[in-house]
């Protein structure tokens, strides 16, 4: 069953104008989700509090005294997210008997205030480690796009996020990136993702990964509905509609280096007709070598990753004890790993990022964005990949590495879904930009979502 999709924009005037009534929307949302088939996107409805915040919600519309654009709308949340009554399960079997949150996280709270209806926790790769999605505990949920008998992967770790996205059951849902976890499941499953600027929002209440890497953002169907989102999410009144970018305003770069590196032939080819559309538009676009990119990975060859340091601090007495056993395999193989990083090590790499991280900056044209195919390769079949561990790693790998170049460099970048291979398989296209630019990235975003179509 797929739930008919539709965006923040299209409820809002549907609400807003009497149309729509919350309530009737929250059980329409709560039935769409018990009617579908997949039991492995959401790990917890909440249904009561879904109901409260909608009459809460239709009685200031009937009062007029609605709270803007996002009254009346439902969202999930990954399951990283605290919510107030329930265990933040990560992901894991290990956090089940986890003391239940007392409290909302912040940006959970700061969505309520706007009017949201809370649906529930989404899936996700365990303890979000993992670029596929997949989950042995709470199952791994089926890309929507998959054919008639496959199962193809979410992308992860937010792969409910993306999947309930996807499948019509809510209008957005809010994942994290710590390598290209909102920007993954969103361009394997043909939706949008914008991952903000780290430390843009409030990360009270979220479960962390790696701090020094951990961002947010929502997965949604339009960028004007990310927009929306943001501005909530920062405490702010709904956001204006975005300024809108004449053609040959708009001046992108598009890396030559590592990008490209074994990316299918359907891929490339969907992403380069993308260019072709935005350059017949009167975009401007160059084409250059990154030398930064190359040696990202040279110096995670020698140093090991930031991430996998960060991860093996917060988890290390997890994976070194007995709840080592009630862990995904491929969680705490990847995990222990960080227990060969050193200090010396964990210092020079943050060292050299800011290096990085200047030296890319100054390639940039002035008002220059990033484009580059989110993902070389569209979403794989999932049985593969369970049943070989080293095709799980390698694809893994493959699946992180064009995204967590724009977490390494501390970048802000939208996926937007830019067509499909022959299979019918989603291919997304990602506009990037340096830390702090996220207003200007998501209004160049909304003009190249246009012009795409």
């Amino acid at each position: 069953m797929t739930m008919p999709a539709r965006s923040i924009a299209q409820l809002s005037i549907l609400l807003q104008s009497g149309a729509l009534d919350p309530l009737d929307l929250a059980e329409e949302t709560l039935a769409g989700i018990a009617a579908h088939p997949d039991r492995a996107i959401f790990t917890n409805v909440t249904a009561a509090r879904a109901r409260a915040e909608a009459a809460a919600a239709r009685k200031r519309l009937r009062d007029g005294r609605s709270r803007g654009v996002l009254e009346g709308i439902p969202v999930a949340w990954k399951d990283l997210f605290d919510i107030e009554g329930l265990p933040t399960t990560a992901g894991s079997r290990v956090l089940q008997a986890s003391a239940p949150a007392t409290r909302d996280a912040a940006v959970v709270r700061a969505l309520a205030e706007a009017g949201m209806v809370n649906i529930g926790r989404v899936n996700m790769s365990e303890f979000a480690f993992s670029g596929l999605g997949i989950n042995p505990h709470y199952g791994t949920p089926r890309n929507p796009a998959s054919l008639a008998g496959q199962h193809r992967i979410p992308g992860g770790s937010s792969s409910g996020s993306g999947v309930a996205v996807a499948a019509g059951l809510v209008p957005v849902s809010i994942g994290t990136d710590t390598g290209g976890s909102v920007r993954i499941p969103a361009a394997f499953n043909g939706v949008v993702g914008y991952k903000a600027t780290r430390g843009r929002y409030a990360m009270d209440g979220v479960f962390p990964l790696a701090k020094s890497l951990d961002s947010l953002g929502p997965l949604c169907r339009t960028v004007q509905d990310a927009v929306w989102i943001d501005a909530a999410m920062r405490g702010l009144p709904a956001a204006d509609v975005l300024p809108r970018f004449d053609p040959a305003d708009l001046s992108f770069v598009i890396p030559e280096t590592v990008v490209f590196d074994g990316a299918e032939p359907a891929v490339v080819s969907v992403f380069e007709a993308a260019v072709e559309r935005l350059a017949r538009a009167g975009a401007r676009i160059r084409r250059a070598a990154f030398p930064e990119f190359s040696a990202i990975f040279d110096l995670m060859a020698k140093h090991g990753a930031l991430v996998t340091a960060e991860a093996f601090v917060l988890h290390r007495a997890r994976i070194t004890g007995p709840e080592a056993s009630e862990m995904d395999p491929r969680v705490v193989k990847r995990t222990l790993l960080g227990e060969k990083i050193t200090l010396s090590d964990y210092v020079e790499t943050l060292a050299a990022r800011e290096r990085l991280t200047a030296a890319f900056e100054a390639r940039l044209g002035p008002a220059e964005l990033v484009l580059s195919p989110t993902l070389p390769h569209v979403a794989p079949a999932l049985q593969p990949l369970v049943d070989d561990e080293d095709l799980f790693f390698q694809t893994n790998g493959k699946t992180l590495r064009n995204t967590l170049i724009g977490n390494f460099l501390d970048w802000c970048g939208v996926s937007l879904p830019c067509g499909a291979d022959a299979d019918g398989l989603p291919v997304g296209l990602l506009v990037s930009a340096p830390k702090g630019n996220d207003d200007r990235l998501l209004a160049m975003a909304a003009a190249v979502e246009g012009l795409l179509g």
